[in-house]
């Protein structure tokens, strides 16, 4: 099993450009995870809204109760 340790050090034997390229392509691979994530919990969140699991709040109310933790 790789460890990160032996995987920084594999990528470190890549020439600068490929160590860029990687670089890019990481961030961007988390940026779609993001997104993913992202879009499962707002499907999640609509379907328990709409069987009326949750209901609506204005922002107002949400910063107060995020004020009171």
């Amino acid at each position: 099993m790789a460890t990160i340790d032996s995987t920084l050090d594999d990528i470190m034997k890549l020439d600068f450009n490929s160590r860029e390229m990687l670089l890019e392509i990481l961030q961007k691979r988390q940026i779609e995870y993001r997104r993913n994530k992202m879009a499962k919990t707002a499907k999640k969140t609509l379907k328990e809204y709409q069987a009326g699991k949750i209901t609506a709040e204005t922002a107002e109310d949400v910063i107060k109760k995020l004020n009171s933790l």
